[in-house]
C-alpha cells in the first residue's frame, strides 16, 4: 500500500505483481483489525458515567463503520472473486472501498471538532434540549454528516477522476491523505504550546506542589494553595496552568506523538487518522478550551459539568491549613486526572 495526498493520486505507477496486491490487501485487512481493536479498548477504557454528547455519538459510528469496512474487505479477500445481486466483486474492490471511506474519513475533521465544540459551548451554557429529544438530536446529526461527506465524496468531479485512475492501475492502491487533520494538528500543539509558554513557571510549580491521596474510595490529585490567595481561583490566568496539567497528566504522550508526526511530516492514510483515541484527544481539548473561555464560575458551583471519558474537569482547590483530605466533608479543591 503506498499513502498519497490527493494531489499525487494521478502520478505514474510502477509495475508490481499480482502477489504483491495481495500481500498488501493482507496487510490492509490486518491494520483495520488492529485499529478496530484499539476502537475497543479505548470505548472499553472510558468512563462511562459521561453526560450524551456529539462526540460520543460520533465515536461510536465511526467504529461502526471501521467494522463495516473491515467485514467487507475480508469477505472480498478470502472469496477473491464473486458475483453478489447481479455485481462482481474482485480484490480490486478492497482498494476501491478503502479508499472512498479514506476521502470520507479525510474530510470530516473540521466539520466534526465545529460540531463538537458548539455542542460543549452549549452544554456550558446550560442550553440543552429534554434528554430524549438531545439523544435524537446527536443521532440525526451523526447519520447526516455521514450522508453529506459520503455524497460529497462521490459527486466531486476530482475524487472521481481518481477512483477511476484506480482501475487503470490496479495493481497499485494510494490512499488520501487529510490536510485537515494536519492543520488541526497543527493548531491545537500551537496552542498548547502557547499557553503553557505564557504559564511554565506556574505550571512547574503546580506539578512541584500536587499531593496524592484518596478521597470517597478514589484516587484523587489535588493543588494546595494558600487560602488568603484569591489569584489561584479566580483568574483565568490562575487557571490555565491547572488545565494545562491537568490535560497533559492524561494526554501528554498523544501531544509528543503529534509533535513527531509534525515535525517529520509524516503521511497517514486518512482511514487509520481518523480514530477513536485521536477525536477524544480533540474531545479533551475542546472541554479544556470551552471551561477555560468560561473562566471560574462554573467551576465554584456545584453544577454539573460536561465530563470528558478519560478527563475530569472539575477544578475545585485545597487550602495548605487543610492536612487530611479525608477528614472533610466537602472540600474545596480535587482534581482527577
Amino acid at each position: 500500500m503506498t499513502a498519497v495526498s490527493s494531489e499525487n493520486c494521478s502520478s505514474q505507477y510502477q509495475p508490481h505483481p499480482t502477489n504483491q496486491l495481495l500481500d498488501s490487501n493482507c496487510l490492509l485487512v490486518l491494520i483495520l483489525l488492529g485499529k478496530i481493536l484499539l476502537n475497543v479498548l479505548t470505548l472499553g477504557m472510558r468512563r462511562k458515567n459521561t453526560y450524551q454528547n456529539f462526540m460520543e455519538y460520533f465515536c461510536i459510528s465511526l467504529a461502526f463503520i471501521d467494522l463495516l469496512l473491515l467485514v467487507n474487505i475480508s469477505i472480498i479477500f478470502y472469496f477473491k472473486d464473486f458475483v453478489l445481486l447481479g455485481i462482481r466483486f474482485t480484490k480490486y474492490h478492497i482498494c476501491l472501498f478503502t479508499q472512498i471511506v479514506s476521502f470520507t474519513y479525510g474530510f470530516l475533521h473540521y466539520p466534526v471538532f465545529l460540531l463538537a465544540c458548539i455542542d460543549h459551548y452549549l452544554n456550558f451554557s446550560k442550553t440543552n434540549l429534554p434528554f430524549k429529544c438531545q439523544k435524537l438530536l446527536y443521532f440525526f446529526t451523526v447519520v447526516l454528516i455521514w450522508i453529506s461527506v459520503f455524497a460529497y465524496v462521490l459527486g466531486d468531479a476530482a475524487i472521481y477522476q481518481n477512483l477511476q485512475a484506480q482501475n487503470v492501475y490496479s495493481h497499485h492502491c494510494p490512499f488520501y491523505i487529510s490536510i485537515q487533520s494536519y492543520w488541526l494538528s497543527f493548531a491545537m500543539v500551537m496552542i498548547l504550546l502557547m499557553a503553557f509558554i505564557a504559564s511554565w513557571s506556574e505550571v512547574i510549580t503546580l506539578v512541584q506542589a500536587i499531593r496524592v491521596t484518596s478521597y470517597m474510595n478514589e484516587t484523587v490529585l489535588y493543588f494546595p494553595f494558600s487560602s488568603h490567595s484569591s489569584y489561584a481561583v479566580t483568574s483565568k490566568k490562575g487557571l490555565l496552568p491547572k488545565f494545562i496539567v491537568c490535560f497533559l497528566g492524561t494526554w501528554l504522550p498523544f501531544v509528543l506523538l503529534q509533535i513527531i508526526i509534525l515535525l517529520f511530516k509524516v503521511e497517514i492514510p486518512a482511514y487509520i487518522e481518523m480514530n477513536i483515541p485521536w477525536l477524544y484527544f480533540v474531545n479533551s481539548f475542546l472541554i479544556a478550551t470551552v471551561c477555560w473561555l468560561h473562566g471560574h464560575q462554573p467551576l465554584l458551583r456545584d453544577t454539573a459539568l460536561p465530563l470528558d471519558p478519560f478527563v475530569n474537569w472539575k477544578c475545585c482547590f485545597i487550602p495548605l491549613a487543610v492536612n487530611n483530605l479525608e477528614q472533610m466533608e466537602k472540600p474545596i479543591s480535587i482534581i482527577i486526572c
